[in-house]
């Protein structure tokens, strides 16, 4: 599911600056930026007149910055207030009415905070020059170049934050169009069950029901319970490692039956391994790669062993035999396609926090191991 807003935050002129976007926007951070904002063009105005008067920079700076301010924050409340006063009409709008209302809303706001700071300054009323409008007839050409200032800088921020979500959303859609390639690569591959596994399955429950019957009804229900449990991941989102050793394990009994005491299996994993969640049929390839090239080319045949357990910031999975080992089973169709589509799904699934190992095991035979990301709460969602 998306987590990218459906329209990009408020923006304000100083997130232009890639430092100042360092911290998301809100309310309060928009204030602390106003004052920045605001002391940033006091210092830059004092500077200016301070190269046209005789008054020096030290003695323009400290009533700049607060004037500045004062029609900073009068500028910023009065467009917070106005778009909450006409419930978002301003913020909704495009094109020549979006431009007129702001260079005249910001005009008359800058005209305010201008007077009412030069009326204090000079020990009046605030009110004083809505008695004498005349006198601010000088201020005008100077707040329409700071209301189309404010306009272009402010339509940059909006248009950058725009670029920005737009970017956002194609990381976004080509993750998930990764991810859902990945799952229909493991629906396709559950829905063309191995075919040597069902013939002999079949095969082997055919040839017992005679002189076997209750070998053969184990097989059979074995086989039945991996069928359901293969069913199920294929429709799931999610599934547990329980869930996934409980496949494994129905697989492992129905080829112990055909391999007799050439196949042994042990599967290890306490209450808390077994309810984490994992990504459907993860293990299952792991399982079968360890009897296909480990064991079924020994003579003698050998052991699996499946273990899970929980390490300080990963879910570990090991999936060990005692076969023939890394590089020395025969060559076979389709050999190591396993391994490398869990690896293809890893990495659309988890990036680079999730790791496989293939191993050589003391023993003999092989060890892989699946390191997965754990989740911030132990039985969330992978």
């Amino acid at each position: 599911m998306s987590i990218t807003p459906a329209r990009p935050p408020e923006s304000h002129p100083l997130d232009l600056i890639p430092l100042f976007r360092r911290w998301p926007s809100s309310p309060w951070r928009d204030v602390l930026y106003t004052c920045i904002w605001s002391s940033m063009i006091g210092a830059g105005l004092a500077t200016i007149q301070s190269l046209f008067a005789r008054t020096s920079f030290i003695e323009l700076l400290l009533p700049m910055i607060l004037e500045a301010n004062l029609v900073g924050y009068l500028i910023h409340g009065g467009l917070v207030g106005m778009d909450v006063l006409l419930r978002g009409w301003p913020s909704r709008q495009r094109g020549a009415v979006r431009v007129a209302y702001s260079v005249v809303t910001v005009s008359l706001l800058v005209i305010c905070g201008i007077a009412i700071g030069n009326a204090i300054a000079q020990g009046r009323h605030p009110m004083h020059y809505a008695l004498h409008l005349g006198a601010l007839k000088p201020l005008v050409p100077f707040a329409l170049a700071t209301a189309i200032f404010m306009f272009v800088v402010n339509s940059a921020a909006d248009r950058r934050a725009r670029d920005e979500l737009q970017a956002m959303r194609q990381r976004e859609e080509i993750a998930e169009a990764a991810q859902l390639l990945a799952e229909a690569r493991l629906r396709a591959l559950q829905a063309q069950i191995e075919p040597h596994f069902l013939y002999n399955t079949l095969a082997g429950v055919l040839s017992l029901i005679e002189r076997e019957p209750a070998q053969a009804r184990h097989m059979l229900a074995r086989f039945i319970d991996f069928l359901r449990a293969s069913l199920d991941a294929s429709r799931a989102q999610h599934a547990t490692v329980g869930a996934e050793f409980d496949l494994a394990g129905a697989y492992l009994d129905v080829l112990a039956v055909r391999m007799g005491s050439r196949l042994r299996f042990r599967i290890d994993a306490d209450a808390d391994a077994r309810a984490c969640a994992i990504s459907p049929m993860l293990i299952q390839p792991l399982v079968e790669n360890a009897v296909m090239h480990g064991l079924e080319s020994k003579v003698e045949g050998g052991q699996v062993l499946l273990r899970a357990h929980l390490a300080p910031d990963a879910l570990v999975v090991e999936v060990e035999d005692d076969g023939v080992g890394i590089g020395n089973a025969p060559p076979r169709q389709g050999g190591g396609v396993g391994l490398a589509n869990l690896k293809a799904r890893l990495r659309s699934l988890h990036g680079a926090h999730a790791r496989v190992e293939l191993l050589d095991n003391a023993s003999g035979g092989a060890l892989v191991r699946l390191l997965l990301p754990l989740p911030k709460t132990m039985h969330g969602q992978f």
